[in-house]
Parts: structure tokens; sequence; C-alpha cells
């Protein structure tokens, strides 16, 4: 028996994290144990066996999950720990324990920890002194409204481990998740953070008017800047059209069920950062990780156009009108 063989842990009480338990208890044949911050929701399910807020057509069986508000119960019973929490919210949670070292944990958040400015991966390890090869990632192409609905997805999971990699890949197979394997366990966190502001981008340009001709050359703007930004982050013998890469931007820049598209769309059509948040019930990720992208960039004298456009109409408050009025005409094609 393998070191990380053992139960599993979900922290986060969102749509995704909420598909991740739907997708383990289709094989598990132990209970997913399941943190979730609000007792009222852990009541609710094992009530009536489903999320009262998020993705409640999904039944939760309660032979299969086991939910609490007792985090440090959760990872003391659990060798495997996924989070799936928005970065934003990832420090508080987590700083009333220190993450025990010897387990596993795999990344589900696409998105930077803004206390530390790090992503995941680095801030497992320089936060909580988690071993590299102890550290997984969950990247897309795939949105929780489709695993809910088992419409057949696609996962990438990462890892420096092959073999806990091959393990937790297995863990999520079903008959509607096909799952690839990648040992670029940095470049795909890092496009799973670019792939959001860059999906807030073709937001704005919706909400603008901009039809889908623009969005086309527009995305295809954004995977070469991103392929140019993880070389100089990560350098990698990495195929840049992999699902977890241009698949997870194509999805997220595209779908409707894209949170931070549509938080694009909202400023597109002329409300305020604010007031785009005030519209929605879930967090666009891209809007924290806009800034710190910036920052990243900006430390390395790394000129990213499309980033530093949503970042001038999402922080400087620039209107995004003349903003891509400037980006068409210049960075775009």
């Amino acid at each position: 028996m393998q070191a990380f063989e053992g139960n599993i842990g979900v922290i986060g009480n969102g749509s995704w994290a909420t598909a991740i338990v739907k997708m383990l208890t289709e094989t598990s044949t132990q209970p997913i144990r399941w943190f979730m911050r609000d007792e009222s929701a852990v009541e609710h399910i094992l009530e009536f066996h489903h999320n009262p807020k998020y993705l409640s057509d999904v039944e939760i069986h309660p032979d299969r999950v086991q939910p609490s508000s007792d985090l440090a119960a959760v990872v003391d019973a659990c060798q495997t720990l996924i989070l799936a929490i928005p970065s934003a919210f990832l420090h508080d949670t987590l700083k009333v324990l220190n993450l025990p070292k010897e387990k596993y944990y795999v990344s589900a958040i696409k998105g930077i920890e803004p206390h530390s400015r790090l992503v995941l991966a680095d801030y497992l390890q320089q936060k909580h002194g988690v071993p590299e090869s102890h550290i997984g990632l969950i990247s897309g192409p795939c949105h929780a409204e489709e695993v809910a609905l088992e419409k057949l997805s696609y996962l990438t999971v990462s890892s420096l481990n092959s073999e806990f990699c091959a393990w937790f890949s297995n863990q999520l197979r079903c008959r509607y998740i096909n799952v690839k394997e990648s040992q670029d366990l940095l470049g795909a966190e890092y496009a799973a953070v670019l792939k959001n502001i860059y999906a807030i981008g073709a937001g704005i340009a919706h909400g603008l008017g901009y039809g889908d001709n623009f969005q086309a050359v527009f995305v295809s703007a954004a995977i070469r800047e991103m392929k140019t930004f993880l070389n100089q982050v990560h350098l990698e013998d990495r195929d840049i059209k992999e699902p977890a890469y241009l698949g997870d931007l194509l999805v997220t820049a595209y779908s409707e069920y894209s949170r931070n598209r549509r938080f694009g769309n909202l400023l597109g059509k002329g409300l305020n950062v604010r007031q785009a948040q005030s519209e929605m019930s879930m967090v666009a990720e891209g809007y924290y990780a806009t800034e710190l992208v910036h920052l990243l960039a900006e430390s390395m004298q790394f000129h990213m156009p499309l980033v530093e456009a949503v970042y001038e109409i999402t922080y400087k408050g620039a209107s995004p009108r003349r903003i891509f009025k400037v980006l068409a005409a210049e960075h775009i094609a």
C-alpha cells in the first residue's frame, strides 16, 4: 500500500467542491470526508442529501459522503486532501491549523493566494512545509455544472510524483470523466490562473458588443501570451495546445457557465467592479489573480498587454471601451 492511499477529504463547499465530491463517490469504496464551513449546510445535506446553495440537483449519498464543519477532524481522518476553496479565502480557512507534512494535497483552486502572492503549489511548500512530491493539481477543461449533469468531461491531474498522479487520477475517472496525467505542476497551475484573467477580457469584449470574429482573435492572442509567460516562469517542454492550457482557456472564455466571463461581461456593459461582484453568487477568481499577475509580470519586467488591459479596467477604473479600442488596434492581431 502506497503512503498516499487512504481516505480522501474535500475542503470547500462551493459548486466545484460539490462536483468533485460527486466524481469521487462514483468509484470510491470509502466514504468521502467533506469539510464545509457552514454548519447549516452540513445539517441540510445530512437531512435532505443535497447541497442547499450549489449544484442542488446533485444527490449526496449519506453512505458515501460524511460532511462536517470540523476542519481538524477532516484533515486528521484523511491521507489525501483536496483544496477547493476560492483562493481569496484559503489563508483564513487554513490559519487555524498546521497542515501535516506527511499527507498529500491536491489543489482544485484556480487562483493565487493573495497574502503570499503564490500559486498553491508554492504556497503549500513555503507556508506549510509540504514536500513538492506530496502536491497535485486538478485543472480542466471542466465546468462543475456539466459534471452535475454527467456530461462527458475532461480533467488534467498534474503532479511531479507520477505514482501519486496515477493513483489520484483513478479516483476521479468514471463513465463521464476522462483524466489526463501531467508532470507540469507549476505550468498547469499558472495556466489555470491566467485563463480566468483572459476569460474576464473575453467577457468585457462581449459586453462591449464585439463579435465572434474579435473573440477568436482575442483568444488566439491570449494563448500566445500565456505560452510566453509560462516559459518565463517555468520553462518546460509543454504543448500549449493540450487540454490543461488551450482547452481550459477555451471553455472558460466561451462557456455560459464561466463566472469569470460573466464578471467581465457585466464590466463591459458598464457596471463597476463592486456592482458586478454583487450581481454574482460565486467568486470570479480572475479578479484577484489579475492584480497579482500584474505585479508578478511587473517584477519580471515582462509585458503582458492582455493582462494589463484587464488590470487597467478592474483595478484602475479605466474605460473598457477605450482600453479595448487600443488593445484591438495594437496588440490583438
